[in-house]
C-alpha cells in the first residue's frame, strides 16, 4: 500500500542552512543567558574537582606507599590526601546536582518557549494553511517534533560544555604526566571524529524520515479515531481497511526507528572496544619506555605515573565517547529543529497592518459593504504543476445596512461562503474592498474586528468540556444570570436543565452528546453572549429536521434583532422576510431584491423557489408577527 498522502503547507520556505539552524538554536537560549552562564561555571568547578583524585593517586603511590620519608610524615599525608579524596566527590556531587537542576530549568523553559512560539504562530496562520494541511501533521510538529528535541535542550548543551571541559583539563593533566603516553592515547581520535561526522549525516536523514512517518501515523490516528472518523469507518464497514492502513504506516515507522537506532551502533561499538583496550597499550608502551629509560630513572615515580595516567585515561574516554555520540545525536536533533523552524518560517498571510485601527465594539454600527470584490483561491493544476488560480468572486457589490438581514442564495460553489469568510478576514480580498462601517477591514485590527462579528455555522463546533465553558467561550466574563438569559433566548435552557449536571454537563467530543438542533442552539446562545454587531449565519439550519429547524429559527429571531445579519440559506423558507436577497452564481451577483421583487422578476431566484416549493406557496413567520405566503401577507401569526 502506498504511503498515506497529504497536502503540504503552502509555499514552504527552503530549509535553513546548518549554520543558520545552529545560530537559531543558540538564540533561543538568549533569555536565559545568566542561568546558562551559571551552568558553565558549575561545569568548570566540577571538572576541576574531578581532576583532584586522579592526581592524588600519584601522590599516594609516590609520596606515601613507595616513599622513603618518615612513617609519621607519610601517615599525616595519607590522612590528608584521603580526606581530600572523600570530600572531592561530595562537593562535586552537590555542585553536579545544582548544575542538573539549573540546566533542566533552562531546558524546560526553552521547550516551553518553543511550544508557545509554534502554537502562537499557528494560531495566526490563515485559514488557507489549515485547509491544506492535515490536523495530525500540525499536531505532530507541535508535540512529537518539539518533544524530540527535549533531550538536546535539557542535556546536550551542558553535556557538550561539561565533556569538552573534562577532556581539555584531562589532556593537560595527562601531558604533565607523560607526553608520550598522551600522544598514544589521542593519536587515533581524528579517525573517529571523521567517522562520527559521516554517521551523523546518515542519522540526520533517517531522523527526518522517521518524523515524517510519525506525523503520518499521528494524522491517521487523529482522522480515524475521532468521533467523526469512527462513525464513517463503521457506517461504511471500513474498519479492516483503516486497520491495514495503520499497520502499514506503523510498520514503516518501526523500520525507520530501528534504522535510526542502529545507525552508528557499529561505530560506537568500535569506539567502546578501542577505549577498553587502550589501558593495555599504555601498560605495554609505558613498560617498554621504562625499560629503555624513557620515563625517567626513579622507579617509584614511574609506578605512580602509570597508575595516575590510566586513571586519567578512563576519565578521558567516557567524555570522549559522549562527545562522539553527541555529534551523531545533534544531527538527529537538527532534523527536528529544521521541521520546527520550517513551520515558524511560514509567512503569516493575514496580519495587522502598521497603524491598524482599533475598533470599539460598542461604537460599531454594523454596516457591511462589498465593493467590486474579486477573490480567488490557489488550486493545484490538474497535471500537478504550478497553481491554477480561479476567480471565486468576480466584481461583487453588496451593501448591508445596520440592522438589515441580507440573505445569500444560489447553487453550491457560487461563492456564498467565501463572501462570509472575507468579512472577518479569514481570507483577504484580491481586488476591491470589504468594509465595516465604511472602513476597509484590512485597516482594522484583527482582534477588534473579530470582537464585532459573530458566526453560527451549519457544523457547530463544541469543545469536550461543560456547557458552561462552551457558552463562556463567547464571553469569558459572563455571569450565571447572563448564561441563563442567553440559554433562554436561544430556547435551550429547558433542555440544559434536563441534564443532571445542568450547565456543568460535559457535551462530549465535538458535542456528540447533543443533537444537531441542540448544538445549534448552544452555538446561538454562545453568540448571544458575545453580543456582536454583525452576525453571519452559514446555512445554520440546512442540516436539521423540521422540528429542530423551527426551534433554531425561534432562537435566531432574537439573535438577529438589532444586528446586521448576513445569512447563507439553502432553505428559502428561512429568509423570505429578508431585507435583501442576493442570488449568486459562479462568483457573480445575478439578482438582488426582496422575496416578492425577485419572484416578480421570474428569474433564477424564482426558479429556485419553485423547485423547493412545487405548489408555489410556503408560509413563514416574520419578526413583526405577520405570516407570509409566496411573499404575500396572508394572516397574523398566532
Amino acid at each position: 500500500m502506498p504511503r498515506s498522502h497529504h497536502l503540504a503547507p503552502p509555499e514552504r520556505p527552503e530549509r535553513p542552512a546548518r549554520a543558520g539552524t545552529f545560530r537559531r538554536i543558540v538564540n533561543i537560549f538568549g533569555p536565559y543567558r545568566r542561568r546558562v552562564g551559571l551552568v558553565a561555571i558549575l561545569i568548570l568547578f566540577t571538572s576541576a574537582i574531578g581532576l583532584i583524585n586522579p592526581l592524588l593517586i600519584k601522590v599516594v603511590f609516590d609520596d606515601v606507599i613507595l616513599s622513603s620519608a618518615p612513617e609519621g610524615d607519610r601517615l599525616r599525608l595519607l590522612f590528608l590526601v584521603s580526606a581530600i579524596m572523600v570530600a572531592s566527590p561530595i562537593v562535586s556531587g552537590a555542585l553536579g546536582l545544582w548544575q542538573t537542576y539549573t540546566n533542566n530549568v533552562v531546558g524546560q523553559n526553552v521547550m516551553q518557549d518553543l511550544r508557545n512560539s509554534l502554537y502562537s504562530h499557528l494560531q495566526h496562520m490563515s485559514l488557507k494553511f489549515f485547509t491544506s494541511t492535515r490536523t495530525g501533521e500540525i499536531q505532530s510538529r507541535l508535540s512529537n517534533d518539539v518533544g524530540g528535541v527535549q533531550s538536546v535542550l535539557t542535556d546536550t548543551a551542558s553535556s557538550i560544555v561539561s565533556n569538552v571541559t573534562v577532556v581539555l583539563s584531562t589532556v593537560v593533566a595527562m601531558l604533565l604526566l607523560s607526553w608520550q603516553l598522551t600522544l598514544l592515547s589521542l593519536g587515533i581520535l581524528p579517525f573517529f571524529l571523521i567517522l562520527s561526522r559521516k554517521v551523523g549525516k546518515v542519522r540526520r536523514e533517517v531522523s527526518g524520515q522517521t518524523q515524517e512517518s510519525l506525523a503520518d501515523l499521528t494524522a491517521i490516528m487523529q482522522e480515524t479515531l475521532s468521533v467523526s472518523g469512527i462513525l464513517l469507518s463503521k457506517s461504511f464497514g471500513r474498519q479492516a481497511y483503516e486497520i491495514d492502513r495503520f499497520r502499514q504506516e506503523n510498520r514503516r515507522l518501526s523500520k525507520l526507528e530501528i534504522k535510526r537506532t542502529m545507525v552508528g551502533r557499529g561505530f560506537f561499538a568500535l569506539v567502546q572496544v578501542f577505549f577498553s583496550i587502550m589501558p593495555a597499550f599504555v601498560y605495554l608502551v609505558g613498560g617498554w619506555l621504562f625499560l629503555n629509560g624513557g620515563l625517567g630513572e626513579n622507579p617509584n615515580q614511574i609506578v605512580g605515573t602509570i597508575v595516575a595516567f590510566t586513571t586519567l585515561q578512563s576519565r578521558l574516554f567516557f567524555p570522549m565517547g559522549q562527545l562522539l555520540n553527541v555529534q551523531v545525536e545533534i544531527q538527529s536533533a537538527l532534523a527536528l529543529f529544521d521541521r520546527i523552524f520550517e513551520y515558524l518560517d511560514l509567512e503569516r498571510e493575514i496580519v495587522d497592518k502598521d497603524g491598524a485601527i482599533e475598533l470599539d465594539a460598542k461604537d460599531v454600527l454594523g454596516e457591511v459593504s462589498f465593493k467590486d470584490a474579486w477573490f480567488r483561491y490557489e488550486r493545484p493544476r490538474p497535471d500537478g504543476t504550478g497553481d491554477q488560480r480561479l476567480w471565486t468572486l468576480q466584481g461583487v457589490d453588496i451593501e448591508a445596512k445596520p440592522g438589515e438581514l441580507v440573505a445569500l442564495v444560489g447553487p453550491s460553489g457560487a461563492g456564498k461562503t467565501t463572501l462570509t469568510y472575507l468579512i472577518p478576514r479569514l481570507y483577504d480580498i484580491d481586488r476591491g474592498s470589504v468594509e465595516l462601517d465604511g472602513i476597509d477591514v484590512r485597516d482594522l485590527r484583527l482582534e477588534s474586528l473579530g470582537d464585532a462579528i459573530g458566526v453560527v455555522t451549519q457544523e457547530t463546533y463544541l469543545f469536550n468540556t461543560s456547557i458552561r465553558n462552551n457558552l463562556k467561550y463567547g464571553n469569558p466574563e459572563a455571569t450565571d444570570e447572563q448564561l441563563e438569559a442567553a440559554a433562554r433566548a436561544a430556547h435551550i435552557y429547558g433542555r440544559i436543565m434536563e441534564f443532571p449536571d445542568g450547565f456543568d454537563t460535559v457535551v462530549g467530543e465535538r458535542g456528540y452528546k447533543m443533537s444537531g438542533g441542540e448544538k445549534q442552539r448552544l452555538a446561538i446562545a454562545r453568540v448571544i453572549l458575545k453580543d456582536p454587531k454583525v452576525l453571519i449565519l452559514d446555512e445554520a439550519t440546512s442540516a436539521l429536521d423540521t422540528h429542530s429547524e423551527r426551534l433554531v429559527q425561534d432562537a435566531l429571531t432574537p439573535l438577529m434583532s438589532g444586528r446586521t445579519t448576513v445569512a447563507i440559506a439553502h432553505r428559502l423558507s428561512t429568509i423570505l422576510a429578508a431585507d435583501k436577497i442576493i442570488y449568486l452564481d459562479r462568483g457573480r451577483v445575478i439578482e438582488r431584491g426582496t422575496h416578492a421583487e425577485l419572484l416578480a422578476k421570474d428569474g433564477a431566484y424564482a426558479s429556485l423557489y419553485h423547485e423547493q416549493f412545487s405548489d408555489g406557496r410556503v408560509e413563514t413567520r416574520c419578526e413583526d408577527g405577520l405570516v407570509l405566503s409566496s411573499g404575500e401577507v396572508v394572516r397574523e401569526s398566532d
